[in-house]
């Protein structure tokens, strides 16, 4: 029993307030499962290892091990311009394509503008089309020449995505089951087709409060969820046993070649973004108060936040989910309790060691 993380769990839910709560790690000792809180909070079913949830942005780090494998098979390159594939669909009101390579898609050094940063115009359409998207983020200005400065944009994995589709003529789902899933045997992770709203498999209710910080605002429940408004840059679904397979993977170099290993983990410091993190192509690192650095991905979406985090290696990998998108008390989000969950186990292991 990990005592320390259980405590810290029991408390995500007595005092932050969250639905529920799991975590998992998996180190050279084995592996420890916990969780607190509730799966449904109607019904009060707890939440298992079985539980697949929507994880958000952490969908970044399979697409970009996408498009690295197509580098590696030299079908395109980091270099090539977004023009290059996509022929005038990044123009206007200051967008060049010409100027945004596939490296600045995956770094976030684009300066393309973030589509989701117009939530109002993304909630206009029932059906979201990437070309919808990408249109949507060309009606603003960029926010910085390509290659000047760092700002998270969802929009950079869009069109990452549809360059995948291009280069391989097949669908993005199908090519991250094709080269990732199937071959590491994540039978709970995949992408959704199309506007598909529900969760394939035993899963948690996903409760949101659509943004709204106050404590008091209403909960609603969000787990059916047309994803196609997020598809590459957010839409994936996976459990906690799934994404310490693929980040085990990952960072222990079995999924690309030494060459396209060192370009995804060639960081770049962040910017308003959270706090102590670098970026690299689609991971990033965090460092903890105590010095630690782990490495990984984070995802939120409505109704789920998670962390995959752990050594360079992947050999000591935390994930951690929260089926709510707030977090009271202590913290002001769940990503305040994941940065604790961190530094209780890497800090407490790095002091040990």
């Amino acid at each position: 029993m990990n005592q320390p993380l259980k405590r810290l769990l029991d408390q995500a839910v007595s005092e932050g307030g969250v639905p529920g709560i799991v975590a998992e790690v998996r180190d050279g000792r084995g592996r420890w499962f916990g969780s607190a809180g509730a799966a449904d909070t109607d019904t009060g079913r707890e939440r298992t290892p079985q539980d697949r949830f929507r994880i958000g942005s952490t969908t970044k780090t399979f697409v970009a091990t996408v498009v690295l494998q197509l580098v590696a098979e030299r079908r395109l390159s980091l270099d090539d311009t977004v023009d290059e594939w996509l022929p005038g669909r990044v123009h206007g009101h200051g967008h060049e394509g010409g100027k945004a390579s596939i490296r600045r898609l995956l770094d976030h050094t684009s300066g393309i503008f973030s589509y989701t940063e117009d939530p109002e115009m993304v909630n206009r359409y029932e059906n979201h089309t990437p070309e919808l998207l990408v249109d949507i983020a060309m009606a603003h200005p960029p926010a910085f020449e390509p290659g000047t400065d760092w700002a998270y944009s969802n929009t950079n994995y869009i069109l990452a995505g549809m360059i995948v589709e291009r280069v391989t003529g097949q669908a993005l789902a199908d090519q991250i089951a094709e080269r990732i899933t199937r071959p590491l045997g994540l039978d709970g992770t995949y992408l959704p087709s199309g506007t598909d709203p529900t969760i394939q498999g035993p899963h948690p209710r996903h409760y949101t409060k659509l943004m709204n910080p106050a404590p008091d605002a209403e909960i609603h429940d969000g787990t059916e969820l047309d994803s196609s408004m997020f598809w590459a840059a957010g839409g994936m679904i996976s459990t906690t046993g799934d994404l310490h397979r693929f980040f085990n993977a990952l960072l222990g170099g079995r999924l690309l070649p030494p060459a396209q290993q060192e370009a995804m983990f060639a960081v770049v410091p962040t910017k308003d973004w959270i706090p102590d993190t670098a970026y690299g192509l689609g991971i990033s690192s965090v460092t903890l108060p105590c010095g630690a650095t782990v490495w990984g991905m984070g995802g939120a979406i409505f109704g789920s936040w998670s962390y995959a985090y752990g050594t360079r290696d992947g050999e000591h990998m935390v994930v951690v989910n929260v089926n709510g998108d707030w977090a009271n008390g202590p913290w002001d989000d769940p990503i305040g309790i994941f940065t604790d969950v961190l530094q209780t186990e890497f800090c407490r292991s790095k002091a040990t060691s």
